[in-house]
């Protein structure tokens, strides 16, 4: 199929069960989104919106998939605020594809429960190996029956093609909208850093936490300080994600600064760890902290 107009794509959206959005950087695929939420909310629909940009998120904190259930425009203003979250642990889903596909199919389920309308924003990782891997996995989970690649030039092509030949996808092609106006990369860490701001907002508190709660479980002798400023997922009972923690090793016991300690039942450990003071994050390889290889 040919390229189509943004508007058109926004309206095409916003008739969909199920659609998602492909593209590089800064090619307006949470613009388009939002613009479907608006038209299939005149039309009298219930539209929900699985955030799978772990690294630039609009719906939830960075390193987790976000749904937001849209029963009127009101909720646009609480893009911030999740209906439900899914813990991913990075802010580069090329690290843990396997995570952050298993996160956007959970999410797109439970959505589905939610609403009758399912847009899926997905991250700028859409070409190469890591790209294409991601995408070809999130369309065999998720069953699209539309997915829009937004492209400034035929960069996308080749996963077209692939989910095309592949999976039977109907896969149309947009431009970029032409008034769009780029990110910096220190406007895209900034507002990182102010993701995670919000999602750790005070009042924090702290919880002494026993080695035992935490997926993937501890090897034993593991040097607990090693752990220092590890971000986490905080789990309830029913494994849903209640936000975000950071973990602290102090007297030999390991505690855990969050926000939503009520209910909570265990721990997912992330790849990253976080200042909080600053607020800024570095990625680390959970298997070298764990294991020392």
């Amino acid at each position: 199929m040919g390229e189509q107009s943004y508007e058109a794509q926004a309206r095409e959206i916003a008739a969909s069960d199920v659609a998602m959005l492909i593209g590089g950087l800064d090619t307006g695929k949470t613009t388009i989104a939002l613009e479907a939420v608006r038209v299939a909310l005149d039309e009298g629909r219930t539209p929900v919106l699985v955030d799978a940009d772990v690294g630039n998120s609009t719906v939830g904190p960075p390193a987790c998939v976000g749904m937001k259930v849209f029963r009127s425009k009101a909720d646009l203003a609480t893009l911030e605020q999740p209906d439900s979250l899914h813990f991913v642990g990075t802010v580069t889903p090329s690290r843990l594809v396997l995570q952050h596909v298993v996160a956007t199919a959970a999410m797109v389920d439970r959505a589905k429960e939610q609403g009758d309308l399912i847009i899926i924003d997905t991250t700028a990782v859409a070409s190469g190996v890591a790209g294409e891997t991601l995408k070809y996995h999130k369309t065999e989970l998720c069953r699209p029956d539309k997915i829009v690649a937004l492209q400034r030039g035929e960069e996308m092509e080749p996963v077209v093609g692939m989910l095309r030949r592949f999976l039977g996808a109907e896969v149309v092609t947009a431009p970029t909208d032409p008034e769009l106006t780029p990110l910096s990369p220190d406007a895209r860490a900034r507002r990182r850093l102010e993701g995670f701001e919000t999602a750790l907002a005070e009042p924090l508190e702290r919880w002494k936490v026993r080695p035992t709660v935490f997926a993937p479980t501890l090897p034993v002798g593991l040097n607990l300080e090693r752990l220092d400023g590890v971000l986490v997922g905080v789990q309830d009972a029913s494994g849903g994600c209640l936000g975000l923690g950071v973990l602290s090793h102090q007297e030999g016991a390991l505690r855990v600064t969050t926000n939503v300690g009520e209910g909570m039942t265990g721990l997912r450990l992330g790849s990253m760890k976080l200042d909080l003071d600053t607020f800024e994050s570095t990625i680390v390889n959970l298997r070298e902290l764990m294991f020392g290889i």
